[in-house]
């Protein structure tokens, strides 16, 4: 880290390494879009390699870079459309072979209709739920990246898993 700030465009390349394959999982959930995921995480790495003389370590670098992204992400859920069309969301996983067509057709309804909640979500109820539930980071680790205290982000989360959970009750 203090290789890359001070420079070093191996460091900063060795650290986006380690981190670029979980931004873009992150960027990809909150948009759902994986180009304009791409797009976003690919401006982040440019912002944290600006602001790299300016990051004080306060938090790990990985949080800081979540924050990063998150960050993009959100602002760019504020200025596009609430709602994308279905096929940018892409394809569920194959069902496996062994499946019927009954249960192949209700695996594919169940994830579109969980897609659908999850963009029923406000930008920030998205944006904590998924660091939770997907990424694993604690309510600190995610008030640090979306620049909340930690009572916000429980209530944050738990207003989104209230949400889905009704959402998704027919699947039950």
């Amino acid at each position: 880290m203090s290789r890359a700030s001070d420079g070093d465009d191996g460091a900063y390349a060795e650290l986006m390494y380690r981190h670029l394959p979980r931004m873009l999982a992150l960027a990809t959930r909150l948009l759902g879009d994986p180009a304009t995921a791409e797009d976003e995480v690919q401006e982040a790495c440019l912002t944290a390699w600006r602001r790299l003389p300016a990051f004080r370590g306060e938090a790990a670098f990985g949080t800081w870079l979540y924050r990063i992204v998150t960050n993009r992400c959100l602002n760019s859920l504020r200025r596009t459309p609430a709602h994308l069309p279905l096929e940018s969301t892409g394809e569920p996983a194959s069902p496996d072979p062994a499946d019927s067509p009954e249960r192949a057709a209700e695996s594919h309804a169940s994830a579109r209709d969980l897609r659908s909640a999850l963009d029923a979500l406000t930008p920030e109820q998205r944006a904590c739920w998924i660091l939770r539930e997907l990424h694993g980071l604690s309510y600190d680790e995610i008030g640090e990246v979306v620049g909340i205290g930690e009572p916000a982000v429980r209530g944050r989360i738990f207003r989104a898993r209230r949400q889905l959970t009704e959402a998704m009750a027919p699947w039950r």
